[in-house]
């Protein structure tokens, strides 16, 4: 039941408060006569009672004016305080003058004495905010057993100033459906500590307090968490079926201010993220600063990363490339609306049409080229080998051309692990897509080019699919049980094509360090519990078996390569074996089968440039040698 002072009539607390002056009057004459009953019956009532009348009077007349009683004592706060400082202050001031007024006109003696009046003020002041802070208390307390009936038990990962927060919105809330019971953090210093009223655990102890306090959920409030740490929270978590929540970052919280609607499901890139990179800032900036820069293929994941990533180096120009109508427009809206400043310019064409990419190179003459344009789909390109070649091999051996022939200072390639020992046609044509811009190495323009794995949340990659599934009610589709990937973040990725940009002298390829390789069954079960559904009950997981051209396990560097370190641990520089003087006219007998359309001839040519390429579950396999 609710304490029912919100009904309580206006007279009965100003009554209150009158009667607890009175009672601090008495006090203060208790503690002055050091609890000698006889000489304080002798001074309070026998001496004094004809000016206890005007004690109250006074009081009376200045609560009144004052309007104390008028506020909402369960909702009492710091302005209250002040007023009522304010407040008896003025009533004790009204009796020091009386006391002197009566002392000099009168008979000579005080009203009360100085000391009385002293100790009554600061005994009224604490009794009367006393008062109606346990009131506030008692308000508070059936209010929060109310609402937390039913309620689910939560704990917040983070003591920080978000976990702070966080806990605040989730208590001001009345529909907010979580009761928190605590903080976990990695800082030992706060275990065993409270805060705002709970405990704080260390988050060594997390399987115990799961157990022990049967908790529900668990709300991220990190704003720059340590990856490596916040996996084995949340493996710990989806290990016990506790549903994993997260705060968004403050950037996104509306006009500034967080609500209890703002907390969300984690996302698996969150499982899956690594700890940020570090970078050389003023080095990519030194190296971009008032460039024009063309970004090939910016509409998808990887182009459109890196148009975002430019914003920070402040190049003169960027020009957008890509033949994806839809999604171009919609990037060209974000960066309008979020950033109304920044110069940019929107080109639909098709890297493969030469004329078409020879009047912007013509026109614009960017400075640096990235070049993330490609065929990426594994099946599809298994079916239209000739499709491969023409975008993948024929449109970056387009760029290349014009790069040189415009002196464009670097040119970065972004390719794929899928080129290394590549098991299919999309593999394949990225490979020979490398070799050719490898051998303009001896030209002005620096080639460059980065490889790296799946990219988390790209359009191909399989997280999305999986999210569609789930949604769909299942199942989930996995081709086989043994498949590992290796994952890596958009902005992360982005990153290191920068920085091997800056580093780049031309003709290398840099490898970045993908971390470890994640198990996609598994993933596809983390996505399952994420979604807070049981797998084999809820939702199934189902094997088809390996698409053709697929790998089991997918690599970054062939058999006969090795790295060199960089100054960036997580960027190493792949050395390759020479490929063949005449390789450039083999790759242009390659194009030129193209008009044939003969998708074994074309697949015989490809596996003769990279010999290292064995087809793996697929038609062509009759092809290896």
């Amino acid at each position: 039941m609710i304490f029912p002072i919100s009904k309580t009539p206006r007279w009965i607390i100003f009554s209150i408060d009158i009667l607890l002056s009175v009672l601090s009057l008495l006090f203060a004459y208790f503690i002055r006569f050091e609890f000698n009953v006889k000489k304080i019956e002798f001074e309070f009532w026998d001496k004094s009672k004809l000016y206890i009348g005007i004690f109250i009077l006074v009081k009376c007349i200045v609560f009144y004016v004052f309007k104390i009683y008028q506020g909402h004592i369960r909702h009492t706060s710091i302005t209250d305080v002040k007023r009522l400082l304010l407040t008896i202050g003025t009533s004790s001031i009204l009796f020091f003058i009386i006391n002197v007024l009566k002392a000099n006109w009168i008979d000579d003696q005080h009203l009360f004495p100085t000391s009385i009046l002293i100790m009554e003020f600061f005994i009224s002041y604490s009794l009367i905010i006393g008062f109606r802070f346990l009131v506030k208390i008692f308000y508070l307390e059936s209010i929060h057993k109310l609402n937390n009936q039913n309620k689910e038990l939560v704990i917040i990962y983070g003591a920080g100033v978000s976990g702070l927060i966080t806990k605040r919105t989730i208590e001001k809330d009345s529909e907010s459906p979580f009761e928190v019971i605590g903080y976990i953090d990695d800082n030992p210093k706060l275990g065993n500590t409270r805060l705002q009223g709970v405990k704080v655990y260390h988050s060594s102890e997390i399987e115990k307090i799961i157990q022990q306090k049967k908790i529900n959920k668990l709300i991220v409030a990190i704003q720059k968490p340590n990856y490596e740490k916040q996996k084995l929270i949340l493996d710990t978590c989806l290990k016990h079926s506790v549903t994993v929540l997260q705060v968004p970052s403050s950037k996104s919280w509306i006009n500034g201010d967080f609500t209890t609607s703002q907390i969300k499901n984690i996302k698996i890139e969150d499982l899956l993220g690594r700890n940020p990179i570090y970078l050389q800032p003023e080095k990519i900036e030194k190296e971009l600063e008032n460039q024009i820069v063309l970004v090939t293929g910016a509409a998808g994941s990887i182009g459109s990363g890196i148009v975002k990533q430019l914003l920070s180096y402040n190049p003169k120009l960027v020009i957008l490339l890509d033949q994806a109508e839809s999604p171009l427009y919609d990037l060209e809206q974000e960066l309008l609306y979020n950033h109304p400043s920044f110069n940019f310019s929107i080109v639909v064409g098709d890297i493969s049409n030469f004329k078409r990419m020879e009047r912007l190179y013509d026109f614009f003459k960017p400075n640096y080229v990235f070049h993330a344009a490609a065929y990426k789909h594994v099946p599809l390109m298994e079916d239209n080998p000739s499709e491969a070649i023409y975008t993948n091999i024929l449109g970056t051996k387009n760029l290349v051309d014009l790069s040189v022939k415009y002196e464009v200072n670097k040119f970065v390639m972004i390719s794929t692990d899928k080129a290394v020992n590549p098991t299919n046609v999309m593999g394949a044509s990225k490979r020979i897509a490398e070799i050719y811009a490898q051998t303009n190495k001896l030209s002005n323009t620096k080639f460059i080019t980065t490889r790296f794995g799946n990219v988390l949340g790209s359009n191909g990659s399989v997280i999305p699919l999986f999210k569609k599934q789930i949604e769909q009610g299942g199942p989930i589709t996995i081709t086989d049980k043994r498949v590992t990937r290796f994952f890596m973040t958009i902005p992360e990725a982005c990153q290191l094509v920068l920085e091997a940009c800056s580093m780049g002298n031309g003709g290398e390829i840099f490898v970045f360090d993908m971390g470890e390789s994640v198990k996609i069954i598994d993933l596809a079960k983390k996505m399952i519990k994420l979604s807070g559904l049981i797998e084999g009950k809820d939702i199934e997981i189902k094997v088809t078996g390996l698409r053709p051209g697929e790998k089991l396990y997918e690599e970054l560097l062939a058999q006969d390569e090795n790295t060199v370190p960089t100054h960036h641990p997580k960027i190493l520089i792949a050395k390759v074996r020479e490929s063949k003087e005449n390789i450039t006219e083999i790759i242009e007998e390659l194009i030129s089968l193209y008009d044939s359309q003969n998708n074994k001839n074309i697949v015989k040519l490809m596996k003769d440039i990279v010999p290292e390429y064995i087809s793996n579950n697929s038609e062509f396999s009759t092809l290896d040698k």
